[in-house]
């Protein structure tokens, strides 16, 4: 069986650096921190007290008060994400002739609705002696596969439709989910990418207590530094991104813009640690050597890596032994950045936004920065002879991009983008 070619006609997202994707881009291409204080709730008694949150976002705007109460936060982003996707790609445009049982929709979340798990566990608890007191939306707010189905009832998309849960790796895995289904020819497009909103009391208090937050309160914007010495931890952030997957000849037919070709998808499991990943990187070179193989493409054939870097201790040290380990030689005349260091790590959602910037970079032919890294910052255990791209953007012709996602429980996902020629 022949596979299909699969390409990306479409992409929206509302981030900490933008509520679209020209914002979001324009901003790490130049190198904005989305962090500053915690304003969704009063955080002043915890360990963190800052994050990257999404900015000038008014549900209210968006959704009118029925709808508005029937999605959590994360569903608003999502939503409002796929709308400027479904936008983009003109898939709802008159005469584009796409059949919406062919079109699916696949948008993961590693945690779902946790703003109203903690609200309805907090009314139930203030009610306890009066016996449940529980709304009727809680559990399809809640739940992690929602925003999928509130954008396939939009749309009116009968294809398949799911989400997809494997923590930090979760929208990579659905991303590459929506590949194999179009390439296998299960569909003709889906909408696929991620969204999360966690920063509330659990969330925060959650991550402190397994030490995995920065606690740099006095500096916010530093705070998320891959690669230094001094990083003490990730920053959380929130929001949504969905691209739209589109089989090739289909997309060709009705006219659609091309941004980039999806080239390979590998999986891996570090089977190792239940939060940390393996310190060799054994499961992340496995990913990366399994989406090599899959795309037909050689390490030499990358110019750009848009990495996990959470800027956490072990993390960082291991991606970057597994990068040397995969690419050899090549590893020196790559791009390598973690545009986490702008825009935090939202979760589940942050392989969806990742790959829009690996999309960009192929694209546009920049390669977006790792900022915060000071020269005098070095940590023995990385070899900075790489070009992790500190400080600023970097202009080169990016033929093709890479981006990983590493997730707890040992999920390791890695998708490639390439230029799309015909």
């Amino acid at each position: 069986m022949e596979l299909k070619r699969v390409v990306v006609t479409g992409m929206g997202a509302i981030t900490p650096i933008g509520n679209d994707v020209a914002t979001t881009w324009e901003n790490a291409k130049n190198g904005v921190s989305g962090a500053g204080p915690i304003t969704h709730f009063d955080a002043s008694k915890f360990k963190t007290q800052f994050a990257c949150e999404v900015k000038n976002f008014n549900s209210s705007e968006h959704f009118d008060r029925k709808k508005e109460r029937q999605l959590d936060l994360y569903a608003q982003y999502a939503l409002v994400a796929a709308r400027q996707a479904v936008s983009d790609s003109g898939l709802e445009a008159e005469g584009s002739g796409v059949n919406k049982d062919r079109v699916g929709v696949i948008v993961a979340a590693g945690i779902g609705g946790l703003h109203t798990f903690e609200l309805e566990a907090g009314y139930y608890a203030m009610h306890e002696a009066d016996g449940p007191k529980y709304s009727p939306f809680f559990i399809p707010k809640m739940i992690a596969d929602i925003a999928s189905g509130h954008i396939s009832m939009e749309f009116g998309y009968h294809g398949p439709n799911y989400g997809v849960v494997s923590a930090c790796a979760s929208s990579n895995n659905a991303i590459i989910d929506a590949f194999n289904l179009i390439r296998l020819g299960k569909a003709d497009a889906i909408l696929t990418g991620g969204a999360e909103a966690a920063i509330f009391p659990a969330g925060v208090g959650g991550f402190n207590s397994m030490h995995a937050l920065s606690t740099r309160n006095d500096s916010p914007e530093t705070a998320s530094r891959p690669f230094s010495k001094s990083r003490d931890g990730f920053v959380m952030g929130e929001g949504s991104a969905v691209l739209v997957l589109e089989e090739l000849e289909h997309a060709l037919a009705r006219g659609a813009k091309i941004y980039c070709e999806v080239a390979g998808g590998g999986l891996s499991a570090d089977a190792y640690h239940l939060t940390a990943t393996h310190p060799e990187g054994l499961g992340a070179i496995l990913a990366m050597n399994n989406a090599l193989e899959d795309a037909g493409m050689r390490p030499e054939d990358i110019d750009y890596i848009n990495v996990h870097g959470t800027s956490t201790g072990v993390g960082d040290v291991s991606e970057v032994k597994a990068i040397k380990e995969v690419f050899g030689d090549a590893a020196y005349k790559l791009n390598i950045s973690s545009t986490k260091s702008m825009t935090g790590h939202l979760l589940g959602a942050t392989g969806a936004l990742e790959a829009v910037f690996s999309v960009k970079a192929v694209e546009d032919d920049i390669i977006p920065p790792t900022i915060n890294h000071a020269p005098d910052d070095q940590d023995e255990e990385i070899d900075y002879n790489l070009n992790f791209t500190f400080d600023k953007a970097q202009k080169r012709t990016v033929r093709a991009a890479l981006s990983n996602s590493f997730g707890f429980g040992g999920h390791n996902a890695t998708l490639i983008v390439k230029k799309f020629e015909k």
